[in-house]
């Protein structure tokens, strides 16, 4: 960013973005103001005490991930054999539509993601031919990972919830990112809010970088 001519600069992510934007946090380099984010991807350590402090909303959140481990088999079957799954969704368009199906589906039917939308991300995906690196980007994950605490990342974050999305939980949030700033909780949106309501995003964007000055 600093050779762009950039002195100061933010990150905002989702799903996998939002653990790239938690990299950067970590990193924390030289002009960096902070994150912000429509997740933060923290679980159970296995400590009791931490449920002793959820909230009703927080055991919601915990449901929905539980729902989610039910409807997540292409994780399983990207982190395990990503070539096969690539190999069909770069000979069939169909089958990437297919495939993309949580575009519409993701928040068990909530979704508010426009059919035009959809169809519009799933083309750039096949004339791309993107599907080997989209399921191969699972492998690689599933091999980087450890049992290893995650470091505590200490730069301003910002996370903006949505109501049919992950739901980041307080608890486990704060035990592992030291400095939230900024908290919003959205009734509208799931987990691609960008986009099904564009408009509340970036605002939450804009609050989170106005308040950083």
């Amino acid at each position: 960013m600093r050779r762009l001519g950039y002195e100061s600069y933010g990150i905002h992510g989702s799903d996998n973005g939002a653990l790239v934007a938690r990299e950067l946090g970590l990193l924390n380099p030289e002009g960096f103001l902070g994150l912000h984010v429509l997740q933060l991807f923290s679980f159970p350590s296995g400590d009791p005490t931490e449920f002793e402090r959820l909230e009703p909303q927080d055991y919601a959140g915990l449901e929905h991930m539980q729902w989610f481990q039910k409807v997540g088999g292409y994780n399983a079957m990207n982190a395990s054999r990503p070539q096969t799954i690539a190999a069909g969704l770069s000979d069939s368009p169909l089958g990437l539509l297919a495939y993309s199906e949580l575009f519409n589906s993701f928040g068990n039917g909530t979704s508010l993601v426009p059919l035009e939308s959809i169809l519009t991300e799933v083309s750039v995906a096949w004339f791309a031919n993107a599907a080997a690196g989209m399921s191969r980007s699972y492998f690689d994950n599933a091999a980087a990972a450890t049992d290893e605490p995650a470091p505590v990342n200490a730069a301003p974050t910002g996370v903006a919830v949505f109501k049919d999305d992950f739901q980041t939980i307080t608890v486990f949030a704060e035990r592992d990112n030291s400095n939230i700033v900024h908290w919003s909780r959205f009734e509208q949106g799931g987990h691609f809010a960008a986009l099904e309501v564009p408009e509340l995003v970036a605002g939450d964007i804009r609050a989170f970088f106005a308040a950083l000055r």
